[in-house]
């Protein structure tokens, strides 16, 4: 299967909506992208991989929650000494394959300082395909749907805020499965959705009354 690598705009830089250089036409399907990061600029990081995803060829971003807050999960379980995360979902539409998406994710997170030194240890940038479509695949690269996201609030919850009625598979509605769960995330106080991004200010013009 060929590699789809991702148009690769600077961090920092946001692409506008649809920029992608062909977006999705006939057969694309709604893929559920999840975000996190607890290192660096993470408010940052997540919107400019958003933008990042918009960019790649055959990809089109639809929409994108707000970040939500949440203590780190390493193997031994959760663990509040480390760095919070902040998390996303982001919906896409995607004529790729699941390895061509899985391949434009690494690239992105790459791009923006992930390290994969220690399996789920910090990082700069964390990118997860949930779903894709109604595809199901137990391919050690790339298991759909992700088999770890109906116990994770802080997948669930920004899910429900872009797709209310979403369901992940065979497990059922989100909406079940977040009741289901005894953990929560935490609001980040502000925060807007990572998609579409904000429209700039305008510029001021010198004697302009306000």
């Amino acid at each position: 299967m060929s590699t789809a690598g991702p148009a690769r705009p600077g961090p920092g830089s946001v692409p506008g909506p649809g920029s992608g250089t062909a977006p999705p036409g006939p057969g694309a399907r709604r893929a559920v992208i999840a975000l996190g990061s607890n290192l660096g600029d993470r408010d940052g990081l997540l919107r400019d991989a958003v933008a990042a995803l918009d960019a790649v060829d055959g990809v089109r971003v639809v929409a994108a929650s707000a970040p939500v807050s949440s203590v780190a999960v390493t193997l031994d379980g959760p663990d509040a000494s480390k760095p919070d995360y902040l998390n996303a979902v982001a919906l896409v539409d995607t004529t790729l394959g699941g390895l061509d998406l899985l391949a434009a994710l690494q690239s992105i997170e790459s791009d923006r300082g992930r390290v994969r030194a220690e399996r789920w240890g910090d990082r700069t940038l964390d990118l997860d395909v949930v779903v894709l479509g109604d595809d199901e695949s137990d391919d050690p690269r790339l298991t759909l749907p992700h088999p770890r996201a109906a116990e994770r609030a802080f997948v669930l919850e920004p899910w429900l805020q872009v797709e209310p009625e979403a369901r992940l598979g065979r497990a059922g509605r989100v909406a079940d499965l977040l009741a289901a769960l005894p953990d929560r995330t935490r609001p980040v106080p502000g925060a807007g959705p990572l998609w579409p991004p904000a429209a700039p200010a305008p510029a001021h013009t010198p004697g302009a009354v306000a």
